[in-house]
């Protein structure tokens, strides 16, 4: 009986290693961002007959808000720390480069102090001379992270017939993002937009409970579960809040297009799927 037991446990274990064996080799490689829904938008934007001079020094989570938990309390952030790293990425983007010189402010401190240290080589042993003037920035955008709404909605339904049945279970979340032009020359709000983003969450599971036999209990149970990446949902928000802030620019002669005529076929998209003013 001993070797019976033993037998099955040494069995179980070497059927556990075959399936996490099994899963690391199916884990997926590395793979860049996932386009948004907007990333097209933002990638195929006519380009500007001047590109702009631009600073992100932060954006940050203005919400306070830790990862929602129902079971016990979370140290974790509900949205990520690099909002600024994302605003950089996504304006680097922005009609394939052609819009925005931007200008590295949110490693200031570590870009004077690489200078610094060229600057006082050269002069200690008769390198080059001084290096160009930093690129300063006629804007600089402000905004962050200023809502996390949890369980904005939420629900589910289920049924069963002779211990078999299944149920599906959901909820919504919502991240909204603030950003604005802020002009240096005199500290001057020249655009403001906000933008939300819907985070949908769902559980479906399906199982079976009876009696096979007298004394003898069939037990199975499967179920999927699909969570939106938030990281992915706060980009989303970001790239319409810089689209917005671009095509209420050009409406407002803020900015301008390269080819003027595409001005007014562009406002109107925009008016028109987004609902802005009519």
């Amino acid at each position: 009986m001993f070797r019976g037991i033993v037998l099955t446990v040494a069995t179980a274990v070497f059927l556990a290693g075959c399936a996490t064996t099994g899963l690391k080799s199916a884990a997926p490689a590395a793979v860049l961002v996932s386009d948004t829904h907007t990333t097209a938008s933002l990638r195929n934007l006519p380009p500007p007959r001047k590109p702009l001079d631009v600073a992100v020094y932060e954006f940050a989570d203005l919400t306070g808000q830790a990862r929602p938990n129902p079971d016990f309390a979370e140290s974790s952030r509900a949205v990520t720390q690099g909002g600024a790293q994302i605003l950089v990425d996504v304006l680097s983007r922005v009609g394939d480069g052609s819009w925005f010189r931007i200008a590295e402010r949110t490693g200031l401190r570590n870009l004077v102090q690489e200078r610094t240290l060229i600057e006082n080589t050269n002069r200690a042993y008769g390198g080059p001379g001084p290096l160009p003037p930093v690129r300063f920035a006629g804007i600089i955008l402000e905004g962050g992270i200023v809502g996390y709404d949890a369980d904005l909605m939420s629900g589910g339904a289920g049924a069963r017939y002779f211990g078999i049945g299944g149920n599906v279970e959901y909820r919504s979340d919502t991240v909204t993002v603030n950003l604005r032009a802020v002009s240096v020359q005199n500290g001057e709000v020249l655009a403001s937009t906000t933008t939300t983003k819907q985070i949908f969450s769902y559980l479906s599971s399906a199982g079976v409970y009876l009696f096979a036999e007298p004394q003898r209990l069939l037990e199975i149970e499967a179920g999927f579960a699909r969570n939106d990446p938030t990281q992915l949902a706060v980009r989303e928000a970001i790239e319409l809040a810089v689209f917005s802030l671009l095509v209420e620019g050009i409406d407002r002669d803020l900015w301008e297009l390269r080819d003027g005529s595409a001005k007014e076929a562009l406002v109107a998209s925009y008016n028109q799927r987004y609902g802005a003013k009519q």
